[in-house]
């Protein structure tokens, strides 16, 4: 069974950085997409970034393009979400994902999920 643990979550100030952390585990990943979700109040769950775990291939929201970058360390079994240039908009609670449908932006391809850690930029 796939788990998923994210970290690196807080409160930060609008323009600084945070580095968001999902620690998979339960099997080997190669052939699985990993995404970044994010959950505004108010808002419908969206797409952020994802990636491919063999090939490394990326995907972005057109709204983070340019400020985050979406990471994996295979020996880790670790995805990171490098997240620059922080808005108050980023605000969210971001979950991790995991699924093997290929590397899409809607929450139905990915079958895992994290439990999610809280992000809040203050302007």
């Amino acid at each position: 069974q796939v788990q998923l643990i994210e970290s690196g979550g807080g409160l930060v100030q609008a323009g600084g950085s945070l580095r968001l952390s999902c620690a998979a585990s339960g099997r080997t990943f190669s052939g699985y997409a990993m995404g970044w979700f994010r959950l505004a109040s108010g808002k419908e769950r969206e797409f952020v970034a994802g990636i491919t775990w063999s090939a490394g291939r990326t995907s972005y929201a057109d709204s983070v393009k340019g400020r985050f970058t979406i990471s994996r360390d295979m020996a880790k079994s670790t995805v990171y979400l490098q997240m620059n240039s922080l808005k108050p908009e980023d605000t969210a609670v971001y979950y991790c994902a995991a699924g093997t449908s290929g590397l899409y932006g809607f929450r139905e391809a990915y079958d895992a999920w994290g439990q999610g850690t809280q992000v809040t930029v203050s302007s």
